[in-house]
């Protein structure tokens, strides 16, 4: 059996000075002010009055909304795993998308109208830089494309005036931790060429498996299994501490314990989170907020960069440059 190839991660200088008004960023190091986690079912926009979980999820966002208005942002970069892309990784950069989304899920609750400001150049920038580290991907920006219904929850609740351009990438449903690594090295890329400061958002739940046979009456939420939260419960207490990276490295095992495994490639969010963040532990962690919502595991997550760290440490799995392909790790030895 082949030995665990053990890499001690090139740690990333974090800034000092966390005044985001007087943050001061080393040289060639990407502008980000500070990274959330947070989930993005319809319920908690369209009825976080009908139960008393969901109100507190829709009440943290509130509190980002907030803390935007004081970071001030050039642009919110946004990774949705509720956006499933097939062929390729994909970005949007039409200036201004305007539609009305009705989940394919959940459309009883309604419809949102909704216009979304995108940066269209800063889109642009991150494709080029994706392609320059090897991947396959490609822009978006035609009338009527439909944006995904957690990029929709998180600009009504945290951007709904368009105070702030945005960037949204799509998850790719084929995409390995290789891809999804050198996906948030190229946005790095782009940020420092852009010279734009960020806050940086994953849309994504932990657990992910829905109560079944929701029935009308039922009037308490949980989780959908005691296995699912113990699994949330653990990774709620790593970003607290600010372990963004340890949490990385764990995701093949949460997606195998704790999600429905067969709909993508293992649970990404957290690889590109990390690497777009440095791949460090160098963080202050807050939990704004976590609760069921309909089974699943909702958490609303800030991460502030920090010059603290929980430990150098080394991880199981390897730091990627450049896409290459996957390894095929069972072939035979070609020599």
């Amino acid at each position: 059996m082949e030995k665990t190839r053990v890499v001690e991660k090139t740690k990333q200088a974090a800034p000092k000075n966390l005044d985001p008004n007087k943050q001061v960023f080393p040289e060639g190091q990407p502008q980000i002010l500070k990274s959330y986690f947070v989930p993005g079912l319809p319920h908690i926009l369209l009825c976080p009055e009908k139960k008393p979980e969901w109100t507190k999820v829709n009440q943290a966002f509130g509190k980002i909304r907030e803390e935007l208005k004081e970071l001030k942002p050039d642009i919110l970069l946004i990774y949705s795993t509720y956006w499933p892309s097939v062929v390729s990784h994909q970005i949007q950069a039409r200036p201004l998308i305007k539609w009305t989304l009705v989940d394919e899920e959940w459309h009883d609750l309604g419809s949102v109208p909704y216009e979304i400001k995108i940066d269209s150049d800063f889109s642009h920038a991150y494709k080029d830089s994706a392609e320059k580290r090897g991947l396959e991907v490609r822009t978006v920006d035609y009338d009527g494309f439909p944006v995904d219904t957690g990029s929709v929850v998180l600009q009504k609740l945290v951007n709904p005036d368009n105070q702030f351009l945005s960037s949204i990438v799509s998850s790719h449903v084929y995409a390995d931790r290789a891809e999804t690594v050198v996906l948030g090295k190229a946005a790095r890329d782009a940020l420092v060429q852009t010279q734009k400061t960020a806050a940086v958002f994953v849309v994504s739940s932990f657990s992910n498996r829905y109560l079944p046979n929701w029935p009308e009456e039922y009037k308490e939420e949980k989780f959908s299994s005691l296995k699912d939260e113990e699994w949330n419960q653990k990774f709620i207490e790593l970003l607290s501490e600010g372990r963004l990276e340890d949490v990385s490295q764990l995701s093949r095992s949460f997606h195998s314990q704790a999600r429905v495994s067969k709909k993508v490639v293992n649970f990404k969010p957290f690889w590109w989170l990390s690497s777009v963040m440095g791949s460090t532990n160098q963080f202050k962690g807050e939990i704004l907020e976590y609760q069921p919502v309909h089974g699943t595991g909702a958490a609303v997550i800030g991460l502030t960069p920090s010059a603290q760290t929980q430990g150098d440490l080394e991880f199981d799995e390897e730091d990627i440059e450049v896409y290459q392909g996957n390894r095929n790790i069972l072939a035979e030895d070609p020599s």
